[in-house]
């Protein structure tokens, strides 16, 4: 078996139908997964990426925002608040 992994951030269920009835997916099983996490993990995960240089301030607000829109989403809700990435990665693996 082989596992493609297209990662972005989406935030509306139109811009994801959009992109999978673009992709050839005949001979593939398609899970759309969003990796939530909660607010206060989200805003610490982006305050040490802006104190490293990697983003700026401004997104901490705007992803915070956000967070309602993908409790809608017609996803799968991986919540990653307080695991490991392999315990996230084997959760992805098990669906």
């Amino acid at each position: 078996m082989i596992l493609l992994f297209f990662c972005w951030v989406l935030h509306q269920q139109e811009i994801i139908d959009t992109i999978i009835e673009r992709l050839d997916v005949q001979n593939c099983k398609v899970r759309a997964i969003s990796l939530m996490a909660e607010e206060s993990q989200l805003r610490k995960r982006l305050n040490a990426d802006v104190h490293s240089g990697r983003r700026t301030a401004d997104v901490i607000d705007r992803s915070v925002a956000r967070l309602p829109l993908y409790r809608e989403l017609m996803t799968i809700k991986i919540d990653t608040s307080g695991k490991s990435v392999q315990q996230i990665v084997d959760r992805i693996k098990a669906l």
